[in-house]
Parts: C-alpha cells; sequence; structure tokens
C-alpha cells in the first residue's frame, strides 16, 4: 500500500516496485535498480521501528575502564586558583540550598564527558535554578579566585564541559523552564538548561520547529547549544544560530547580569554583544536564558535514503538535488561504506538499500504534499535515469522518517562502542570534502581500527573519525597536527560545528591568524579578567 501522501505520478515513475517485492531481480544502475526506490513506501517489513531499541550499553557500563584524569593525559598545567574549602561550601549552601553536591559517586558523571576520553576532578557541583542564584555564586567565586566550569547536558564532542583539574561544575540542569513563546512571530524565551528535545515538542505542539536539531537533542541544552554554536542537521534550512538566536541573557564572571534578552527580529543599536558569547563556550559568560526564533513546522516531509557508486556521484547529486529540489531542501547527508557497518554491527540497525560505497540521506520539507513528492519525484528519476544513484528508499510518515534519520544521527554512538575514538570536525571545501579520509586509511594503515567520514555535505562540514582498541599516543602522534596542517592547506577550519573546548584549543591557529587570537585574548581578559570562567578551553595557553 502507497501512504496516500505519495501523488500517482510517484506510483507511476516506481510502478513496478510489485515485481520488487515479489524477489524479481534487478541490476544496478538501470532503471531496474531504482525499483528498491519504493520500498518503504510499502509497509516496512524488516525495517521496523524494533531496532532502533537494540543499543549496547558498553560504553558507559559499570565495566568500562575508568578515563585517565586529563591532567595525566595531557601537558596541562594547573592555573593559581584557590581551592574550595569548607567555608566556600557553606557559602555555596546558603545561595541554593539543598543544591550543592559533594558526592562522589554523582560527581563522577558530570567530571567524564560523554565520550569518555577526557575526566576532570570536580569536588563540588552546584546546581542553581536561576540567573540571580547564578550571578551570586560567580561574584562569590570571583572575589574567592575560584575555578568554574559551565556544564550543560555535556553532550560536547571537545572536553568543553567538563572540569580539567578541581574547577566547581556550574550545571544549568534545573534551570529548565519556558519563559514565554509568541505564537505569531515564533519567538520561544526559556532558561538556558531546557533540552532541546522537549522544547522541540514543545513548539511543534504550536505549530513550529526549533532551527537546530542535533543527535544529542535528548540529552544537550539550549544554552550549551548556543554557547557552542552547534550546527547539527537543520543548519542548510535555516542557517546558523548567530541568525535564529535573538538575544541572550548572560551571567559575566563577577556576577554582573547582562540582559540583552530581546525578543526582536531588528535592533541595529550599537554593538550585537550577543554574537560574542555565541560559540564562546562558557569562557566569558554564563548564558542563562535564551530568545530564539523557530521557524513554522513543514506540514510535508519526506526523507530519501540514497545509495551512490562514488563521492563524485555524491557531489553531482547534491548539485541536482539544489536544482530541483530548491526551496523544500532542509537536509543533505553523507556517510560512507564503513558508517553503515558500524551502525549495523554495534546498534542493530539495518540498512534499507542495498550495499553502497556511499549513503546520501536527502530530507524535503515544505507545505503541499503533492507539490513536494512530485518535485522529488522529478529528481529522484534523473538521478537515477543518469547512474548518480543506484538504489535508495523514500519514507513519509514519522515512524520511518525516524528510522531512516537513525542511520545518520547514530553513528557517532557506534563509533564509541567500537573502541576509543579520535574526532575531527572539519569544514572543508565541498569539493575536497572526503579525500583527507582515504589519505587518512592509507598513511595510517592498520594502526588504526576505522577511517570514517561523514557529515553535513550541504554546509562543507565532514566529520572525520578514527577509530582504535585503545588511546594510542603513536596514532595520535600520526593524526595531529598532519589532519590539521591538511585542513590549512585547503583554507578550511579545524572546527565546523563542535567547537575547541580542551581537546581543540591548541590548533587554533591553523585557521585563525594571529592578529584575530591577540583580540580573542584581549576580550577574554576584558570580560573575565581572573580568567575563572572554563579556563584551559577555547584559547591557546599564554606562555
Amino acid at each position: 500500500m502507497v501512504p496516500h501522501l505519495v501523488p500517482r505520478q510517484l506510483v507511476r515513475l516506481f510502478r513496478w516496485q510489485v515485481a520488487c517485492a515479489r524477489g524479481a531481480s534487478v541490476q544496478p544502475r538501470t532503471w531496474a535498480a531504482a525499483s528498491r526506490i519504493p520500498s518503504l513506501l510499502s509497509p516496512w517489513g524488516a525495517m521496523g521501528t524494533s531496532r532502533l531499541v537494540c543499543r549496547s550499553s558498553s560504553s558507559t557500563s559499570p565495566c568500562a575502564p575508568e578515563v585517565v584524569l586529563t591532567q595525566e593525559r595531557y601537558p596541562v598545567t594547573r592555573l593559581p586558583f584557590s581551592v574550595v574549602s569548607e567555608e566556600d561550601l557553606e557559602a555555596f549552601e546558603r545561595i541554593i540550598p539543598g543544591r550543592v553536591v559533594t558526592d562522589p559517586e554523582v560527581l563522577e558523571a558530570s567530571n567524564v564527558d560523554w565520550l569518555r576520553t577526557v575526566r576532570g576532578g570536580s569536588k563540588v557541583l552546584l546546581r542553581p535554578r536561576t540567573s540571580q542564584e547564578v550571578a551570586h555564586i560567580l561574584r562569590y567565586c570571583h572575589e574567592r579566585n575560584l575555578a568554574v566550569n559551565p556544564q550543560g547536558g555535556n553532550t560536547g564532542m571537545v572536553g568543553g564541559s567538563v572540569p580539567v583539574f578541581d574547577e566547581i561544575i556550574l550545571s544549568t540542569a534545573q534551570m529548565n523552564q519556558v519563559i514565554s513563546f509568541h505564537s505569531v512571530s515564533g519567538t520561544l524565551v526559556c532558561q538556558a538548561g531546557c533540552v532541546l528535545e522537549e522544547l522541540s515538542r514543545y513548539v511543534e505542539e504550536r505549530g513550529f520547529v526549533m532551527p537546530l536539531d542535533l543527535g544529542a537533542k535528548g540529552s544537550c541544552h539550549i544554552g550549551g547549544n548556543v554557547a557552542t554554536n552547534a550546527g547539527g542537521l537543520r543548519f542548510l534550512r535555516y542557517g546558523s544560530l548567530h541568525g535564529t538566536v535573538l538575544g541572550l541573557e548572560v551571567v559575566l564572571a563577577d556576577g554582573t547580569i547582562l540582559n540583552c534578552l530581546t525578543s526582536l527580529r531588528k535592533d541595529n543599536t550599537g554593538y550585537d554583544l550577543k554574537q560574542l558569547f555565541i560559540g564562546s563556550e562558557g569562557t566569558l559568560g554564563v548564558i542563562t536564558a535564551v530568545s530564539i526564533q523557530c521557524p513554522p513546522k513543514p506540514t510535508a516531509v519526506n526523507v530519501a535514503f540514497l545509495g551512490c557508486p562514488g563521492f563524485a556521484e555524491v557531489l553531482q547529486t547534491f548539485s541536482s538535488c539544489r536544482g530541483l529540489l530548491g526551496e523544500i531542501l532542509s537536509a543533505y547527508e553523507f556517510m560512507d561504506a564503513e558508517c553503515m557497518r558500524l551502525v549495523t554491527h554495534h546498534l542493530c540497525l539495518t540498512s534499507p538499500v542495498q550495499e553502497s560505497p556511499f549513503y546520501v540521506l536527502i530530507e524535503t520539507s515544505g507545505s503541499r504534499a503533492e507539490h513536494d513528492a512530485e518535485k522529488l519525484s522529478d529528481f529522484l528519476e534523473q538521478v537515477l535515469s543518469s547512474g548518480l544513484v543506484t538504489d535508495g528508499t523514500v519514507a513519509t510518515d514519522q515512524m520511518k522518517l525516524k528510522a531512516l534519520w537513525a542511520l545518520r544521527e547514530r553513528i557517532s554512538e557506534a563509533l564509541s562502542q567500537d573502541g576509543y575514538v579520535y574526532k575531527y570536525d572539519l569544514s572543508l571545501p565541498t569539493e575536497r570534502l572526503y579525500d583527507l579520509v582515504p589519505d587518512l586509511r592509507a598513511r595510517l594503515g592498520s594502526r588504526a581500527k576505522h577511517v570514517v567520514g561523514y557529515g553535513h555535505l550541504g554546509d562543507g562540514n565532514l566529520h572525520l573519525n578514527v577509530t582504535s582498541e585503545a588511546f594510542s599516543p603513536l596514532l595520535l602522534d600520526a593524526l595531529e597536527p598532519y589532519v590539521y596542517e591538511w585542513t590549512a592547506r585547503q583554507r578550511g577550519s579545524v572546527s565546523a560545528e563542535h567547537g575547541l573546548g580542551f581537546r581543540k584549543r591548541g590548533v587554533l591557529s591553523y585557521s585563525k591568524p594571529p592578529e584575530a587570537l591577540r583580540l580573542m585574548q584581549q576580550l577574554k581578559a576584558l570580560l573575565d579578567p581572573q580568567g575563572i570562567l572554563n579556563p584551559y578551553k577555547t584559547l591557546p595557553a599564554q606562555a
């Protein structure tokens, strides 16, 4: 049965689906190869949702090896901050009664990043509920010269959300209230600790969507998203947070509350101060509330999952996609064959298409189902007949959309279960986006377990990942600075969307000139003269 949202033209285009369902043999790179395209338009059979719940927990199980302390693994020296005393704990208890945590077992989760690659030694976790409480805490820490590590959902990829030494962890988890939502403009104002997925549900119930979507949406906080300038899966359609964030409330290092929480789309009065804090990773101030523009919720969504015979075809398919889908194109993601093998092996997911060297996920979002499906039909007809795509499937209902998206969104999860992961988040010219992957496979040989590439092709963003059985200094030396030098030669960026955090702060010079670095350090000194906010992060260590 074909869903009612698919127009008659698409049914005619793929009218041979019944033969395919009966097991008719097909040959790649012919019209017959397209017979798998509508296979998920029928009842999905083997591609049911049961596979989405088959998950390993090896990366976080009690028997997982203890993560080495960051200060022992990396060459970093503690700065001359004060050490938390009993008097400090008593002062914090007066500011936020009952929300000062010193239990080592509770602290363990907040001291370790979710990738289990860095671990701090904080002895205290604070859980404020209001901006005023954050201001009181920072004012006290500023006076006492106590270092503070702001933390949201702790889903970062570069060690920016966990302490390096014994910094106080300032969690925004209990700052999780929606302040207001305007149903005409779509402007959402909320506290920084709201979980992205919960905000998505909130605005979708009101006919809107969040302008960003991440694989970690079930855990990440909107404040952390803004602090890291997270990109994600909707960047192609809605752009970056520098454009969709309308206003911020930020607490500075000395406890000053900077209230720029405007809901205006146009405000040309003086410097746009909020932009300083978007992407600053908690080093200039603690974001406590966000005003963000939410676009209307699309009423018609389609997802196509396609197999391509090579990366050149992935690029050509993208060109065709932009030309034929135009304004309804909302995502264009790619992954290589190694990624597919990892998600099928570690997460029990199943590929809905025949094995291919590359896979592409295309999402369209619009307001007229028949119009969108007709455009998608024309696009598929062209890429299939030209041999750019050899196999694929299309979904329109929510359950099947999520199943296709899971193949892309859960790659990082599968990698974390494959061993120690060396992660690189690079911006590169689109035509060179994948070249580094085969280059590294040849360079590393058997020293690496897997070298994979996937990401947001529409944004020129490559997620390059290398796995090994355990952390290896020799493998790291083979990767760095080679990866950064290669990226710099292409005039790319060493961080497209993950930020710099602790692990990438030393490579900022590969993407920014010395003059820019000096200005960044001057801004840090101006807003946080004692350097108590998220020390050892983002900016290179100064001699």
